[in-house]
């Protein structure tokens, strides 16, 4: 039984086609039953790629052929599997991934190293990849350039609602798309990326400038979310450049022409990301987390990321308990420098704590109902220094445990 939408859900935008790219879907039953859980895309010959992979110790092997396959930069297919995440599956992992290119480039005429895989689910099962090649013929026999939407779905998991997002920017006057579709709902505390997240652009774009462009736009977006404090072992984000666009040449270097590229990809990144923790498995709450003053911005992001990541602060908010404690607890943890007696907190914009004790008058109503809202803000000013950083997560509540307590069965 399908579980309940997420109430912080967003629907998805209208996908225009992006040219040279081709997509489509297909239910192979690699572990689901009545829905699609096989995506495929065919890019137009030179398209150039740019990746960025989990740094999860035991990756999969979907993973490692992706890593192997990159510093060529180019890319003509990607194929993409739910259900079945081929990690931790030993030798028959790597035979998988080896017959799935094989089977994927022969149908598109390309070496197979120019073919990506991704795949998510399960962690420790064989995957049944003689039923994921048996539907490649005729799923690539149905390829088409308006099935982005179709895609997003296809790649879910414990996801409630597919995820996409586009934007237009310019480079040298002339527009270019740029959409995204990724899924993720657990097991998510990106230490690079989400679980998955592919990214398509008509843009004309040198492997190393397309690379720079996403290693940069990470930091902001999939790099400052969490859910549940753990990275997957998947975490895979694709971004593909068809060059069919008409635009003034880019160098491998990049340079001032991307300004407004990168804006534009930085901005589908962050509303990708921002997507997959409002899915947080049984959310019901968004949660921005601001820190200032911290002696600088890396002390500032492990302050905040422990906030994020703290059961007591999450389930707090689950409970609707503006209880600040919680928030000077986990900013005790972090590790990081820190002086009570200059910390000040802040929830909905009221001030509740300064200088190591509660606010004088402090009226707790505001912050009440605030928190009975479905996206809350928490500031922490450390009074130390200029670091600042900003992490998204969302609450913890009983259905986490329902949904993962079960996962398998």
């Amino acid at each position: 039984m399908a579980a309940p939408v997420s109430p912080l859900a967003v629907p998805l935008p209208p996908l225009a086609p992006i040219a040279g790219l081709r997509l489509g879907v297909a239910a192979a039953g690699i572990r689901y039953r009545d829905r699609t859980d096989l995506m495929m895309a065919e890019f137009a010959p030179e398209t150039t790629v740019a990746g960025v992979f989990t740094r999860n110790r035991c990756p999969g092997a979907p993973v490692e052929w992706c890593r192997a396959q990159l510093p060529a930069g180019r890319a003509r297919a990607l194929v993409v599997n739910a259900g079945n995440a081929n990690v931790f599956t030993g030798r028959a992992g790597g035979d998988a991934v080896h017959v799935t290119a094989t089977a994927a480039a022969k149908l598109i005429g390309c070496p197979a190293g120019e073919v990506f895989l991704a795949s998510t689910g399960v962690i420790g099962e064989v995957l049944p990849v003689e039923r994921l090649t048996a539907a490649l013929p005729a799923l690539h026999a149905g390829l088409a350039a308006d099935r982005l939407a179709e895609a997003a779905r296809a790649i879910m998991t414990t996801d409630t609602f597919p995820k996409a997002a586009t934007r237009i920017a310019r480079i040298g006057g002339r527009e270019v798309r740029i959409s995204g579709i990724a899924k993720g709902s657990g097991m998510i505390a990106p230490d690079m990326a989400t679980m998955l997240c592919f990214l398509f652009t008509d843009a004309k774009i040198p492997a190393p400038a397309l690379q720079n462009c996403l290693a940069r736009g990470i930091g902001g977006s999939f790099n400052a979310i969490t859910v549940d404090s753990d990275t997957s072992t998947s975490d895979t984000v694709l971004l593909f450049a068809t060059g069919q666009a008409s635009h003034a040449p880019v160098s491998e270097t990049g340079g001032v022409i991307l300004r407004d590229f990168s804006r534009a990809l930085a901005a589908v990144l962050h509303d990708l990301a921002l997507q997959v923790v409002r899915d947080g498995e049984g959310a019901e709450k968004l949660i921005r987390i601001d820190v200032t003053g911290a002696v600088s911005p890396r002390s500032a992001k492990r302050i905040a990321r422990a906030i994020a990541d703290s059961p007591l602060v999450k389930t707090a908010i689950a409970g609707e308990d503006a209880n600040w404690g919680r928030i000077v607890m986990a900013v005790g943890k972090a590790g990081e420098p820190a002086d009570r007696d200059r910390l000040s907190i802040a929830i909905g914009g009221v001030w509740m704590a300064r200088e190591g004790t509660v606010v004088p008058g402090y009226d707790e109503a505001p912050v009440v109902a605030h928190m009975r809202g479905r996206e809350i803000s928490i500031a922490v000013d450390l009074g130390l220094g200029r670091g600042q950083a900003t992490m998204w997560t969302c609450d913890l509540t009983h259905g986490y445990i329902d949904i993962n307590g079960s996962y398998r069965s």
